[in-house]
């Protein structure tokens, strides 16, 4: 028997029982596939695939033709999970793109989508809700932004970005979003914004008290070894693991055995 559809309705009310949502990052079929059965209520489609999936050096050069290209993939496996897809660097720099970019990936099979920015980009944020596609929001660290900031740091240590993160939450709130996720934010800041604003927070790197977590899947699986990455304690040696299966099968052929 199928499991209920998760819809953005289902994310928020989870919230409001105090349910904390599990959230991971599923880049094609079978792992969509697996996360749904897992019960991963929200699987997303991240950019991050530019980095572990492409190879790219960042999220920055992702193209809106690739994460199309995955999202298809991921939506083949009708997941039970909302499937929620990254609208890549440049493709929300003006309210007439975002939209026109958001019906993309909807057209693609992604029932939400995703940006980076609060009050930056509160009225391409407006017309995506109007346009009928759900919206999820991305404050504290941004990864598109990394080229611009230098590198990836903690926000809300000082006072400035303390206050501009709430104020850019009270504005995605505002304007419609279902869910924000909060990354590399301190841990007292993740709190407050939790407890101040009506909709989800979902944190990576945000400290215990969002109301949910999120990872990169290669992450915890212990896929990507040639990363350390502090915010994430990976619960499998999967690189080592298929090291050894693959040397062992080689080695099957090697003895003709």
């Amino acid at each position: 028997m199928n499991a209920p559809k998760i819809t953005t309705e289902t994310i928020r009310a989870m919230k409001a029982r105090g349910e904390k949502i599990a959230a991971l990052t599923a880049y094609d079929f079978p792992m969509t596939r697996l996360l749904d059965e897992a019960g991963i209520p929200f699987i997303l489609v991240g950019d991050s695939l530019g980095m572990v999936v492409l190879g790219y050096e960042d999220t920055t050069s992702v193209t809106i033709a690739e994460m199309e290209h995955h999202v298809r993939a991921a939506a083949r496996a009708k997941p039970s999970a909302l499937l929620v897809a990254d609208m890549p660097y440049h493709s929300y720099s003006t309210v007439a793109s975002a939209v026109e970019n958001a019906k993309r990936l909807a057209s693609a099979g992604a029932e939400a989508v995703k940006a980076e920015g609060g009050r930056a980009i509160v009225e391409q944020v407006r017309a995506i809700v109007t346009a009928g596609i759900p919206f999820c929001g991305h404050l504290g660290m941004l990864p598109q932004s990394v080229r611009e900031e230098g590198g990836y740091r903690v926000k809300g240590k000082v006072e400035t970005e303390h206050q501009a993160l709430l104020a850019d939450a009270d504005a995605l709130a505002e304007a419609g979003a279902f869910a924000i996720v909060l990354e590399l934010v301190t841990a007292p800041v993740a709190k407050e914004i939790t407890q101040r604003i009506p909709i989800p927070t979902i944190g990576i790197g945000a400290g215990k008290d969002t109301d949910g977590q999120v990872l990169v899947t290669p992450d915890l699986l212990g896929m990507l070894p040639w990363y350390n990455l502090k915010h994430v304690k990976p619960r499998l040696n999967a690189a080592e693991q298929m090291r050894t299966v693959v040397s062992e099968w080689k080695n099957g052929v090697s003895n003709r055995s």
